[in-house]
């Protein structure tokens, strides 16, 4: 097996980014895990008068006009990024931020290639679509093959909540301390795990996908925008480059549970400084400086929940919604905040609100990871009834729905 450094093929791949001045990407050369999954905080800068298109990962290259970039070689893709875990977005100074989560399965066919002779590295290529009439550009980032550990940027790539009990909703007395919590979490590289715990009571408005993104995951000017809920405690712990971890939660004692209703424990993990965790954008054009990214994550980090006052009945591989329950009523002036329980196989999940007369006022598609949507005040001016009914529907890959609940309606 010939796993050796960079060859010729990525030194013509690096000459000819340099040669694309259009635009630039950083860090353009980074070192994955070839046992796991690996997520690396990217920026691009010079992409004005150009959109983002796909983004795949191949095993060769090739060199087209120096305004066009390195595109990939056909026959030679690995795989491209699902959509549901595209967190890129446009940010800076004519900047875009992409968040390149690696799955296990494409370092295993790049590992396989290199066991059959190939080098052990293989590209990253995003294609950008020019919106002015010229030739689309591809970016390629080289990634090198590697053990996942202190040369690998500290990113997490798996974080898995849950109650001392393994149930993933519990439900509590008032004035009863729910179970103790803990966070099992997978990464790679090395660096200072950081943040707090918060809790979002019932009535707080409802997380954001943005929200349970770890703060590294944002761009830098986004990351002061995630709204803050009340703090339970702080923790920061070094992490070793072993891969693998378990955050204890705060003390139970320190759970509310004085009020019934639905309450979410959100782990919120800060950036942390690290050397292989740097994105530098004045390198590539798009600010002033570098942002550290240590601590990316290319998810949402799901709330858990507990109930204090009685938890619902709940069906087996099914949507159960959780509040407020069938015919509730909407307290003047409050906002009414949907819950519910989401299942495996959802990627997508659509709520839909109708009127007595089975219109429908709106529907509206979130990613799993919150499970919660708050009715905004409008929905009301719409009808004259003095009712709405709602349902979640959870809905697979290909946008076929895999999965309902039942309805329910809030009266007026």
């Amino acid at each position: 097996m010939k796993l050796r450094s960079i060859g010729l093929l990525s030194i013509v791949a690096l000459t000819s980014m340099c040669a694309s001045a259009q635009i630039k990407v950083s860090p353009h050369w980074v070192n994955v895990n070839t046992n796991g999954a690996t997520t690396v905080f990217l920026t691009f800068g010079g992409v004005a008068g150009y959109v983002a298109g796909e983004s795949v990962w191949c095993g060769e290259i090739m060199d087209a006009a120096p305004d066009i970039g390195s595109k990939p070689v056909a026959g030679t893709i690995f795989g491209s990024l699902p959509a549901r875990f595209n967190l890129s977005t446009s940010s800076g100074n004519s900047g875009f931020t992409d968040i390149m989560s690696i799955s296990p399965s494409v370092t295993r066919r790049a590992y396989q290639a290199a066991a059959a002779g190939a080098t052990s590295t293989f590209f990253y290529v995003r294609r950008f679509i020019s919106t002015t009439g010229g030739r689309d550009a591809y970016v390629a980032v080289t990634c090198e093959l590697g053990s996942g550990g202190a040369r690998t940027p500290f990113a997490m790539t798996n974080v898995a909540l849950a109650f001392e009990t393994h149930d993933n909703l519990t439900s509590v007395k008032e004035g009863e301390a729910p179970p103790s919590i803990s966070a099992s979490i997978t990464y790679t590289g090395t660096g200072q795990l950081q943040g707090r715990w918060e809790i979002v009571r019932p009535g707080d408005e409802p997380p954001t996908e943005q929200d349970l993104l770890t703060e590294a995951t944002l761009p830098i000017e986004q990351r002061s925008q995630q709204r803050r809920y009340t703090q339970l405690e702080r923790f920061s712990v070094f992490l070793p480059p072993t891969g693998n971890y378990t955050l204890h939660g705060p003390d139970p004692s320190l759970l509310p549970s004085n009020a019934g209703g639905l309450y979410m424990v959100l782990l919120r993990v800060e950036t942390s400084a690290d050397v292989e965790s740097v994105s530098k954008l004045a390198e590539v054009g798009a600010g002033p400086a570098s942002v550290a990214t240590g601590g990316v994550a290319g998810f949402a980090i799901p709330p858990l929940r507990y109930f204090v006052g009685g938890a619902p009945h709940l069906r087996l591989n099914a949507i159960n919604l959780l509040t407020p329950k069938d015919m509730a009523s909407a307290a003047p002036g409050k906002p009414v905040d949907f819950s519910w329980m989401e299942i495996p196989q959802g990627s997508l999940y659509r709520v839909v609100v109708i009127d007595p007369s089975n219109v429908i006022l709106l529907s509206a598609l979130l990613r799993p990871g919150v499970g919660a949507y708050r009715l905004p005040p409008w929905i009301w001016t719409k009808t004259e009834a003095r009712n709405v009914s709602w349902s979640v529907e959870a809905l697979d890959d290909n946008s076929d729905v895999v999965s309902k609940s039942e309805w329910r309606t809030v009266l007026r």
